[in-house]
């Protein structure tokens, strides 16, 4: 007996380094390394270099990935990405639906790249109804643009978009969210889908607290005892006006602000900055070998998300400076999921106007205050390693999956959930395609060479 098989359905994979497709790779190897038979579809294209092409076929720490050929359209562009999406569901649908019934998946997890991925669901779940379908939602559509103000609620494209959306949840057997103010906007669709909560983990997580580096301390943060770093990408459903209000407020004292930013909004916060902002300064954007002594330098992390984007989207950068052991200052609404987390398990602090004055009386003392400092690292560690870790999330993601599976498979798993029979289970591959799906596979991998198999 073969073990459970799932196919993962997301834009980007393994060997393309974006964090998501990063995500999207330890995703599958947990899951092999779980007893499963692992499927990855990606695109054949890199996500930076659109000539950039990978093989068609391969297969990669145990899972299998089967490449869908896609025309060499910038993901930049708005047309671009509306085509790719278009083609990348379209391509999933039909390599599924077509496929004999005993080489289909018992699971299907669809990521949220290219935007509105979920639809695939709903044809495939349509035709293939045994398939099971998990969405993990990183983001959501149309709710990104309409916080952008691209698009407006009460428009007859959003209306659209939603019904079709609202077809698609309720196609799926389980709906991912990464936190309660995402499960409460995807609420309003009455999917009758399982929620659970499932964040994506730090992509480093070190086994302690990371130690500061003094040389990269002073390059960021000169003499300072007391320095606040926001580092990574800035967009446009990221803020600045409270990190800028709180530093003004705290000029002349000990506390100094780095950024360390790209992106769009980029431009935007080096112009909001005075002369007068000493207390401010930016770095480069680290490279990732470099990224490690970058993190562990700061005594606190900023994260930010505008108010009109909660629930939409959550900061994966919260999960990574929690992992290296420091506490969060964040930006945002009080309702947002990490302002949640925050003000249960005590990682840091929430700032918006109400807040300021005494969040900048609680960075005051803590200039002063090195240990109490040091406890905070060790806590924010301990909780990463307690309750958002690849293994915690990774084992919730096992049980939700196999909790999908058909009664007479989820029997044969526990019969084989020993580790002998785990590793029996793992060296099994029955996958095999007809010549009817090998011809579809083929023109969607490469149309050039489906003729030979014709």
């Amino acid at each position: 007996m073969r073990p459970p098989k799932v196919t993962v359905l997301y834009h980007y994979f393994y060997p393309d380094d974006v964090v998501s497709a990063r995500h999207f790779a330890d995703f599958c190897k947990g899951l092999v390394a779980r007893g499963w038979q692992v499927e990855a579809m990606p695109c054949n294209r890199g996500c930076r270099d659109e000539q950039q092409t990978y093989p068609s076929r391969e297969t990669w720490c145990g899972i299998t990935i089967r490449r869908v050929w896609r025309p060499r359209l910038r993901q930049a562009s708005t047309v671009g990405r509306l085509v790719n999406a278009a083609w990348m569901i379209l391509a999933w649908s039909l390599l599924l639906v077509f496929r004999r019934r005993k080489d289909l998946p018992d699971v299907l997890v669809v990521g949220t790249d290219p935007i509105l991925s979920v639809l695939a669901a709903w044809f495939i779940k349509r035709l293939r109804p045994s398939v099971q379908v998990a969405h993990w939602c990183y983001d959501l559509y149309p709710e990104a643009p309409i916080a952008e103000g691209m698009l407006r609620e009460e428009s007859l494209v959003v209306r659209l978009l939603k019904r079709l959306t609202r077809a698609a949840y309720h196609s799926c057997a389980v709906l991912a969210d990464l936190g309660d103010c995402m499960r409460r906007l995807l609420e309003r669709y009455q999917s009758p889908a399982r929620p659970v909560t499932l964040v994506p983990w730090a992509l480093s997580e070190p086994a302690t607290v990371v130690p500061v580096d003094q040389a990269v301390r002073r390059e960021l943060f000169g003499e300072a005892a007391l320095g606040l770093l926001y580092s990574g990408n800035f967009g446009r459903a990221h803020s600045y006006a409270e990190f800028l209000e709180l530093a003004r407020c705290l000029r002349g004292e000990p506390i100094h602000f780095c950024f360390a930013v790209r992106g769009n909004q980029t431009a935007e916060l080096h112009a909001a900055v005075q002369p007068e902002d000493k207390n401010v300064s930016f770095a480069g954007f680290a490279p990732e070998s470099a990224l490690e002594k970058r993190l562990g330098a700061a005594d606190i992390h900023l994260v930010s998300l505008r108010p009109a984007w909660t629930g939409v989207v959550v900061p994966s950068k919260f999960f990574g400076s929690l992992a290296a052991g420091r506490p969060v200052l964040f930006a945002g609404s009080q309702d947002a999921a990490i302002a949640r987390w925050i003000r249960e398990q005590g990682v840091g602090w929430v700032l918006d106007r109400g807040t300021l004055s005494q969040v900048a009386q609680e960075l005051r003392r803590l200039a002063r205050d090195a240990r109490e400092l040091q406890i905070m690292r060790q806590r924010c560690h301990e909780v990463y390693q307690a309750h958002f870790s690849m293994e915690k999330t990774m084992d919730q993601w096992d049980r939700e999956l196999r909790a999908l599976l058909r009664p007479d498979r989820r029997s044969q798993e526990n019969h084989s959930s020993t580790p002998l029979g785990q590793e029996f289970l793992r060296a099994s591959n029955l996958t095999s395609a007809n010549a009817n799906s090998e011809r579809i596979a083929a023109a969607l991998a490469d149309p050039f060479t489906a003729r030979s198999l014709r």
